[in-house]
Parts: C-alpha cells; structure tokens; sequence
C-alpha cells in the first residue's frame, strides 16, 4: 500500500515539473533543453542551503528562484544572443552541470539527519509517503491556482497569443520575446522548484538526477492529453498533474511485473512512445471507418 501512496505522492512532484514544461512545451510551443539542468540545479540549491541550515521551507523557494535565473539565461541567449533556443537550452543545461558540482561541491549531497520539508513537525509526524502526498497536494494546488490566475490577466493573455501567433502578437503591441523570455523563466522556475522537492523528499542530491527528466515531463502532458481529451486551459494544468500521478501507476506496475530497475528509463521512453503513438493509430482507425461508411452511403 505504501508503493502506491508514493507514486501518488511522486506523481504529485513531478506534476510541477509536468507543469513547468508545459507552459514552455505547450502554451510557447518551443522545446526546452534547460530542464534536464535545471531540475538538479533545484535539488543541489535546496539540498546545500538545508545541510547549511535555512528553513526548508526557504530552501525550498531558493530552488525555484534557481530554476528562474536558469531559464532567464535560456531566455536572453535565444533572444538577445539571437540563438535558436534549442542550443540555448543545451548550452545552459551543460553549464549547470559545473555550477550543481561547484553549489554542492560533490556529486551528490545526502541530507542524512538533516530536517526538511517532508520531515517538518507541521505535519504532525506523518510517515514520508503520507507527507509526500500531503506536500504535494498543498503545492500543486498553489501552483495551479496561481497560473490560471496568471493566464487570466493582460500579461497571460498576451503571453497565449505570443505562443498561438508570434506576428499577430507582434502586431497587437505584444513583444513575442519578452514572453519567450517571462515562459521560461516561470517554467524553470517551477522545474527548479520540483527539483527541490524531489530532493527532499528522496533524501539527497545528484549531479545526473536530471537525466530523462524532460521524458517525464513530456509523458505527464501527453498522458493527461491523451486520456481527458479537449479541455480548456485551466483544465490542462491540471490534467498534467493527474497524467503525472497515472504516469508513476504505470511505471509502478512494470517494475512489480518483475522489470528490472536498470531499465526505468528505457521504460519511460517506451511509455512516452506509446502515449504519443497509440492516439494516432485511433485517429487513423476512425478516419478509415468514416471513409468506409462514406463509399457505403455513397453506393
């Protein structure tokens, strides 16, 4: 029972970063290769400030502060050094790999008998799987509360279109790089912050804890697409987190199956492929049956 409280409460902590990459992947429409940076750039940033003794609840704001100063660097090299953002995105993932070894100074930082978010008394001396999910909850409904209050405003209007139509943008007074800009500093921001969380709440922090993380992001928006269908955009956000939450089922499953640990990310990647494939075969299924029907009609 405690294996499917954590991939609920995993679930929950990656639908952050689901999040994050959405409002860049989806609303922008742009990739972004800073995530698989950025997330451990939030994990080293709030694991050394907690082993240096700040609140880990200050910590936990550090990380996404982290995570916004990453994407403001995505941002002004695509925009002012005018590089295509995918080599921006890779240029500031691969510098963030020196700057996580020089901020925890190792390759990884236990936070061993150290107190954190997870551990806090506020929860009342909850296991930490029943406080993973507790946690989670509390910040994923900030968060996506925050952004549809965000989106709701003259800036999130204009930050919609510039990722619907950069030249309709462009021509109601709208600057489409000012909101590349502001989408990835609030989507790193949010990546970052899971980062943090993650860290926490598996105990420590990793150089490499970013490797394949854009695959689970990525299958936390496709998964959510998939099976809730057309919804607004305020519906989306959530979608995403409940495609995390489905995502962790999934891999929880394989691995009781008897799938080797080794092969997690193979698996992910799997996953991901079918999420994308497997809509496009319905797609084309119920395109030929309405073809078929057609000639039959026709006859």
């Amino acid at each position: 029972m405690n294996l499917w409280i954590s991939a609920v409460g995993q679930g929950l902590l990656y639908g952050v970063l689901g999040i994050g990459l959405f409002i860049t992947f989806r609303i922008l429409d742009f990739p972004d290769m800073t995530v698989e940076g950025t997330f451990p750039f939030g994990a080293a940033v709030a694991v050394s400030a907690i082993t240096h003794g700040v609140s880990p609840i200050i910590a936990t704001l550090l990380a996404m502060v982290a995570g916004m100063l990453a994407g403001l660097c995505t941002g002004l090299l695509a925009t002012k050094g005018h590089m295509p953002l995918l080599i921006a995105g890779i240029l500031t993932m691969t510098g963030l790999y020196s700057i996580n070894l020089r901020v925890m100074g190792r390759a990884n930082l236990s936070l061993l008998n150290q107190a954190n978010l997870f551990t806090s008394k506020l929860l009342g001396g909850m296991s930490m799987f029943t406080s993973s999910v507790v946690v989670g909850v509390i910040v994923t409904v900030i968060v996506v509360v925050l952004l549809i209050l965000f989106l709701n405003t003259e800036i999130g209007q204009g930050f919609i279109a510039a990722g619907d139509n950069r030249v309709m943008a462009r021509s109601l007074g709208i600057n489409p790089d000012s909101m590349q800009v502001l989408g990835l500093v609030v989507g790193n921001g949010l990546i970052g912050l899971s980062g943090g969380l993650i860290a926490q709440n598996n105990g420590y922090a990793d150089v490499s804890m970013g490797t394949g993380v854009i695959v689970i992001g990525l299958a936390s928006i496709i998964i959510g697409e998939v099976i809730f269908g057309n919804l607004t955009l305020s519906q989306r956000l959530v979608a995403v987190v409940l495609g995390s939450i489905i995502y962790r089922f999934v891999i929880l499953i394989v691995l009781k199956l008897g799938f080797n640990a080794d092969d997690l990310k193979l698996i992910s990647a799997i996953v991901l492929a079918l999420a994308i494939i497997v809509p496009q075969i319905d797609e084309r299924l119920h395109l030929r049956k309405a073809l078929k029907n057609g000639v039959k009609m026709d006859e």
